[in-house]
């Protein structure tokens, strides 16, 4: 059971866990229409690289494609950026191995973006220029607070890459039979190429492209499957209820999460780590004005809740087209006594649900579907990380006086280096377990990046002291409660007991954070606290207005 919390964790965030992805891949029969369209895609977007370089000329252009993209765009990228491969086939197929709890999962990373929506986004647009880090350190003191958001993206991202690398060098391996090595090779150069060339723009549209591949993939799967039981949602269920071996334990609430403080821990680290995640936050800078930007979060909550429900359907649909049909029976045994409901010999229901109901032609589509969303997923990673070395520890810290040229040519050469760090990190963890990178890379982004932004546009007492230590020690303590927790102390490291029995620290780790904030910056009696307190009422009227003075403080 607590494998299942672990990989829900994991894949519902959009990645691939590795438990999720543990033993040998069994290569399968060549399709032909996956290839032809994985060709199609990749010189499609390549073809869209091409024309944003030609118009990618700026700081602005490259960071945040000129602020020319719409809020309807930005919504479609926001949703192609967060529904990621393993969203659609994470949660559709821990629904096929657990029934109704799959949904908590979807519901969890869904509820994250009224925070945004209602608190974050107009004032993040208003403050911001390129990075999270510009709202961070609005007020306070560059240095310190640019280190330490830049440290908590880079991390977040590094710590998601290998993730996603792993993904996608099993998934190609499975499916178009290529080796593992070059499979991630393939993703991490076409990452290259993407951000190196086309920076925001390219990302965006391809995001945007694979955000309708997808939904379109997944909407025809879900009509398909409810087309079967005239369209009643009742008549799925009951057949579902009927073929799968728990029968109405699949409809009963509580079977993965029974213990309080791992709820209230993992609904934390769900909905405070989507408001810290620094490739999501950056996508709101791409827009005009803080309008736009609240119509960003509405179009994209209205894409993932609608995707979400999708793969609902599409688990239940599993359930009974792949549980009841002998050409699959190997993949049901498999899940249902415990095997990963993803990759990992034929554990793949949502892949399989679509030979069911569409043959090999749709097969190879929402297969070369899959791939695509891996590749928007990473392209975002990967600019958003460099975005933070370039421009948060090189031209604020750094090289205060670095033109922008500069900046723009240090932000491709990160780009260059974290693809082939994130190359060489998905070939060296291909065999092992990483279920807790994810745990980790949320609980970061809930720590660390979500406390010190939140608090430096609401609160007026927040000094730089405070936010220094208090994030540095959200961050650390998230780290180190997961090394002592049961994945680590236990899984990997082979101890008896963990030193820290829960898998998530987010509730920990947050308290800790925001307490540590709270306590550093009231004792803080300093001339440099008094000016930051003062500097927030002008910082105030621009978060909600859009007018005042360019940029951040003067310290």
């Amino acid at each position: 059971m607590s494998r299942i919390l672990w990989m829900a964790l994991l894949l519902s965030a959009g990645l691939f866990a590795a438990g999720a992805l543990e033993g040998e891949v069994e290569k399968q029969p060549l399709n032909v229409s996956a290839i032809i369209m994985f060709l199609l895609f990749v010189g499609g977007t390549l073809g869209i690289t091409y024309w944003a370089a030609r118009r990618t000329k700026t700081a602005k252009d490259f960071y945040t494609a000129g602020g020319g993209i719409t809020g309807f765009q930005n919504g479609m990228a926001i949703a192609g950026d967060y529904m990621s491969a393993a969203s659609f086939l994470g949660i559709s197929g821990l629904v096929y191995l657990a029934g109704f709890d799959g949904l908590i999962y979807s519901i969890g990373f869904l509820v994250g973006w009224p925070i945004i929506l209602f608190l974050v986004s107009e004032r993040l647009r208003n403050l911001g220029k390129y990075t999270f880090a510009d709202v961070a350190a609005y007020r306070l003191k560059q240095t310190p607070i640019r280190t330490l958001a830049a440290f908590g993206s880079i991390a977040t991202v590094i710590l998601y890459l290998i993730a996603q690398m792993v993904g996608s060098g099993k998934l190609i391996q499975l499916l178009f039979g290529l080796p593992y090595e070059y499979a991630v090779v393939l993703v991490g150069a076409l990452m290259i190429l993407y951000v190196t060339f086309g920076g925001m723009l390219a990302t965006t549209w391809v995001q945007i492209i694979k955000a309708i591949l997808l939904l379109s993939g997944a909407t025809f799967m879900a009509i398909a499957v409810l087309s079967h039981f005239g369209f009643s949602a009742e008549a799925l269920f009951a057949k579902a209820v009927e073929v799968h071996e728990k029968g109405d334990a699949i409809m009963a609430p509580g079977g993965l999460v029974s213990d309080p403080i791992s709820a209230i821990s993992l609904g934390i680290a769900l909905m405070f780590g989507t408001a810290g995640l620094p490739h999501i936050l950056m996508r709101f800078f791409t827009v005009a004005d803080a309008k736009e930007a609240r119509k960003s979060v509405f179009f994209a909550t209205g894409f993932i809740g609608y995707f979400y429900i999708l793969t609902f359907i599409i688990g239940f649909g599993a359930i009974v087209m792949v549980l009841n049909n002998p050409q699959y029976l190997d993949v049901a045994k498999q899940a249902i006594e415990g095997g990963s409901p993803i990759i990992g010999g034929k554990n793949m229901a949502a892949i399989h649900l679509s030979h069911a109901v569409g043959g090999n032609f749709f097969l190879g589509f929402i297969s070369a579907v899959a791939f695509a969303t891996i590749l928007a997923v990473v392209s975002g990673l990967t600019l958003a990380g460099a975005s933070a070395v370039s421009h948060d520890l090189y031209a604020n810290v750094f090289n205060k006086n670095a033109t922008e040229a500069q900046e723009i040519k240090v932000s491709k050469i990160a780009t260059i280096i974290l693809g082939i760090v994130a190359i060489f990190l998905g070939i060296a963890f291909e065999k092992q377990n990483i279920a807790f990178v994810v745990g980790l890379a949320f609980a970061i982004a809930a720590s660390a990046n979500f406390p010190v932004l939140f608090l430096s546009m609401f609160w007026k007492r927040l000094t730089t002291r405070g936010a220094a230590i208090g994030g540095s020690l959200g961050l650390a303590t998230a780290i180190l409660l997961v090394v002592l927790g049961p994945i680590v102390w236990v899984d990997i490291l082979g101890n008896a007991e963990a030193v820290f029995p829960y898998k998530y620290p987010a509730l920990f780790s947050v308290t800790v954070a925001f307490a540590a904030i709270w306590f550093f910056s009231i004792t803080d009696k300093s001339q440099t606290a008094q000016d930051e307190m003062e500097a927030f009422d002008a910082q105030n009227i621009r978060s909600q207005t859009g007018i005042g003075a360019e940029g951040a403080s003067a310290h």
